[in-house]
This record gives C-alpha cells, structure tokens and sequence, in this order.
C-alpha cells in the first residue's frame, strides 16, 4: 500500500495527513507535549478534511496521535496566556477550535478515532466528534475543564450527552475525574476497547469493512443520525455561550491556569 504525505509545507508539521490506499490519516504530532493541541493545529484539520473529502478514492479518515502515550492530551495550555486570555483572543480560538470540531463532526465519510494513550479535555472531544472510536486498553479519559477552571462549550457538551447520555455526562463533567477505558467503554465513550499490541490489526480489520461498503449509503445514514443530535432551536445558546465566556474572564480562571504551571491545587473562589 502506498502511502503519501499531503499538505507538507502548508500546514502546521504539528499535524501529518496521509493518504494510505482508501484511508485518509490525520496524525497529531506533538508528542512532547501529548499532542496537545496548538491553534495552528486546529487550523489545519479543516483544510485536511476538505482535501479527503475531494478525493473520491478516500472512503474512510483515521485521527491518530503520534507515539504510543497520547492521542490527544487537551489544548496547548502552553499557549492559554496568549490566545485565551483577552476577550477577543478566547473568542477567536473558541472560533478556530469550534470549526475544526464541527470540520470532524460534518464530514460526511466514516471518521475513526485511533486513541493510543491519554484522550483529555479537547482531546476527548475531539474522539467524540468521531463516528467510531477504538482505544487501547492503556489508555486514559478526562474532561479537567472544572480543575482549570475554563468554559467547556455547548457543542462539546452535546456531543458528550448524545454519547454517553445525561446522567454519565453529569459524573464526567462535574467530577473531572480520569478514567481508564474499560470504564469510558462501561460509559459508552468509545465502542472498541483492545489489546494495545492488537490495536492496528483491530483497526485495519474494521477500515477494511468500512472501505468495503457502499459509500453513499453511509453518507446517508451517517447525516440522518446527526440531524438527530442537532441542539433542539429552544436551547438558550446565547446564555449558554455567555457563561462559557464568563468562565474565561473569571478570576478562577487565572487561578487555574497558575495552579496549573506551578503544578499545585487550585484554589477557586466563584468569582
């Protein structure tokens, strides 16, 4: 099978797409950081989805990360000062993270997500933005939004309840407690949990059917049962998106973010 490298030069080289035969690949690469996600990451998932999408070879796109300890460890905190710190900055990195996600979650050919480690904060979202998710049986699931204080967004939180449902939603959220994934499958996070030195085979097994089967009929079905997860229209998105932005100018917020690089507890007060 041959495999080549697409975009090389214009995108981050924090992101590697591939074309391997009929599968498209996205590889999140930074592993020193776990693959945490940079905005300039964020920006080249888009323009990667839109290239598979064109190219009527591809019948299915795998999101990996690169190494065996991370697929996605969470947002680039490293860059929290910076991009999401000013009321202008947040609502231009919610924007680019918000149209990457929805680039994952629209498009309209089988997206499997290959998790090969930790899979946290906008990581875990990022899997969920996903059709499929097959994890190895090492690795690890978190939403720490609460230990950091930040806003975790509407459609993040719709993609977590049409997952998992409510009341697991609830516990995941309000806890911030990891998990390993026999507990996210027990929870309904991922559908496939395997051997780590299986998790290829197990993949490939799958990629196989799926590029076996009629193509139109899965777009079809794929977009019938996201018209079923739409926000209903008498959802308070607007209040929603308010506290969300509220989170960020909030002194808690500031805390958390220090807790965080200094590597203690946080001490939040509610303001």
């Amino acid at each position: 099978m041959t495999t080549t490298r697409l975009l090389q030069g214009e995108i981050t080289d924090s992101l590697i797409v591939e074309k391997k035969g009929a599968i498209g690949w996205i590889t999140f690469n930074d592993p020193g950081r776990h693959n945490a996600m940079s905005y300039d990451m964020w920006v080249g998932v888009p323009k990667a989805l839109e290239l598979f999408e064109k190219d009527d070879e591809i019948r299915a796109v795998v999101l990996t990360g690169a190494g065996d300890k991370s697929f996605v460890s969470g947002a680039n905190i490293s860059q929290f000062e910076k991009l999401r710190t000013t009321a202008d900055a947040v609502a231009e990195y919610e924007r680019v993270g918000e149209n990457a996600q929805n680039a994952i979650y629209n498009f309209v050919k089988p997206v499997i997500a290959r998790i090969n480690g930790y899979c946290i904060g906008g990581g875990l979202n990022i899997s969920l933005c996903c059709d499929i998710r097959f994890a190895s049986d090492d690795s690890s699931f978190a939403v720490p939004a609460g230990k950091l204080g930040l806003g975790y967004r509407l459609t993040a939180i719709r993609n977590l309840v049409t997952t998992v449902g409510a009341p697991q939603a609830l516990d995941i959220m309000l806890s911030a407690a990891r998990f390993k994934a026999k507990d996210a499958q027990a929870k309904g996070l991922v559908q496939y949990v395997v051997p780590k030195d299986e998790l290829d085979a197990r993949l490939n097994e799958y990629l196989q059917v799926i590029a076996g089967n009629a193509p139109l009929t899965l777009q079809a079905g794929k977009k019938a049962i996201r018209e079923f997860q739409k926000v209903p229209p008498h959802v308070d998105i607007e209040g929603i998106t308010k506290l969300v932005l509220g989170c960020f100018a909030s002194e808690d917020y500031q805390e958390g973010k220090k807790a965080f690089a200094e590597k203690r507890a946080p001490v939040f007060r509610g303001k």
